[in-house]
């Protein structure tokens, strides 16, 4: 199988923030009212003082203002599929893996689009609140090997050397720019 990061990898540019926008444009008022604490959570994070989850958490607490947070993901993709790169649709195929830590309710949107398998941070879409750690670096890697136990990466494509403990278990690996291939660097 392949697998693939989402955001800047197969989805450019992100897919959270974009999505932030979206909502921003189509629901100020559920956006603005959380505002004022996402700005402190992340002067907080810039100071290290929180983690990733806990500032991705309060980036969603908007969530919980939406009407209905799965159909506007829905309505989201029906504007930004056309962020899905050109270079993945050409290779794409059905056993194929995202593994993403952005929210798994808006990609999962993307992924059944595609018609690929998805792992990505499992986040309650109507609060916000992530189950389990962010799906990141060596998150990835686990919820690889606990969904897929015996599993075989024969290529492997992300943006972010922040990936390499995934890269690693590939046959071939892929550094991603902007739809440009290029091998991944050695270690």
């Amino acid at each position: 199988m392949n697998v693939y990061d989402f955001d800047k990898t197969i989805y450019y540019p992100d897919s959270s923030y974009s999505f932030f926008l979206f909502c921003l444009k189509h629901y100020p008022g559920a956006v603005l009212r959380t505002l004022p604490q996402t700005v402190i959570c992340s002067v907080r994070y810039a100071c290290k003082s929180i983690r990733t989850k806990e500032l991705k958490e309060q980036l969603f607490s908007f969530l919980r203002f939406l009407p209905d947070p799965e159909q506007t993901a829905e309505r989201f993709w029906d504007e930004h599929f056309s962020g899905i790169g050109s270079w993945y649709l050409a290779q794409k195929k059905p056993d194929d893996l995202i593994i993403s830590a952005s929210p798994e309710f808006l990609v999962r949107v993307a992924a059944k689009r595609l018609g690929v398998s998805l792992l990505a941070t499992k986040m309650d879409p109507f609060s916000g609140r992530i189950e389990g750690e962010n799906c990141h670096d060596r998150e990835k890697v686990r919820r690889f090997f606990s969904a897929y136990p015996a599993g075989k990466i024969q290529g492997f494509y992300s943006d972010s050397l922040s990936d390499g403990p995934l890269a690693a278990l590939a046959d071939k690996a892929f550094l991603v720019s902007r739809g440009k291939l290029s091998a991944w660097p050695e270690a």
